[in-house]
């Protein structure tokens, strides 16, 4: 049985984290649906553990406390999911990745290498901005504020497949969630390919798996079929760590 308390305060983190981190008491009672004097009082109890911190302009963010929970639950999480990146290896023959959301960018958590001599590396802990890879796609497909998140960030072109229009780019979310993955086709890095799949804790999308290499080895595969595989494992993984309370 859940502790109401409990349930709401992580309700007012989930918001502040949905909200690029950082927003006012009507934003918070908007996502959250909460009472203004409900979202007062368990703010008061996030503000003195360092959950939560209140800025100069009276708006609130997420505070230096999570720094510490989140850092450790994220090694943990990437090492769980190792032995389905490497099944995610094994099926396409290419490096495979696991990230998630932080705020506005794309954090890549845990990876298993290609055996192949020419194989793709995203070091894991680098930020990436989310439009020009194929997990920012899937993190953010499902996401009704994605518009918001590129008003933020901005589309920056890395090459010349980049995809720079806000249009365009809701455009491609939409496509993501009709066919249930998100490809990045030489959007982030010229030469390099990317199928990527959603990461579900039954409720919504919490991490994006992906399979990465060069242009024409990814192109050689076959797409649909790779795709329903990856999701096969991504299910998989989601039930074991996000749905069973592990």
């Amino acid at each position: 049985m859940s502790v109401q308390s409990v349930d709401r305060a992580l309700d007012i983190l989930e918001a502040l984290a949905d909200l690029g981190g950082e927003a006012g008491l009507t934003e918070i009672a908007v996502r959250t649906g909460l009472p203004y004097g409900t979202i007062h009082r368990l703010l008061r109890t996030l503000l003195a553990r360092g959950y939560v911190r209140q800025e100069s302009d009276r708006r609130y963010a997420l505070g230096g406390s999570l720094v510490r929970v989140g850092g450790v639950a994220e090694g943990m999480v990437g090492g769980w999911a190792e032995p389905y990146l490497a099944k995610m290896v094994e099926l396409s023959g290419e490096t495979a990745n696991m990230a998630v959301l932080e705020g506005d960018f794309v954090v890549y958590v845990a990876q298993v290498p290609s055996p192949r001599r020419l194989r793709m590396f995203a070091e894991v802990g680098r930020r990436v901005l989310p439009h020009s890879t194929a997990v920012g796609k899937v993190l953010l497909a499902e996401r009704p504020d994605a518009a918001s998140v590129f008003a933020r960030t901005g589309l920056p072109r890395r090459t010349e497949h980049t995809i720079t229009s806000v249009a365009a780019m809701l455009d491609e979310l939409a496509a993501v969630r009709e066919r249930g993955y998100a490809m990045d086709l030489g959007e982030e890095e010229l030469g390099v390919h990317c199928l990527a799949v959603p990461v579900s804790d039954g409720d919504r999308v919490v991490a994006g798996m992906s399979v990465s290499g060069p242009a024409e080895r990814i192109a050689a595969l076959d797409r649909e079929e790779l795709a329903r595989e990856l999701r096969k494992i991504a299910d998989d993984f989601g039930t074991e760590v996000f749905g069973s309370g592990r």
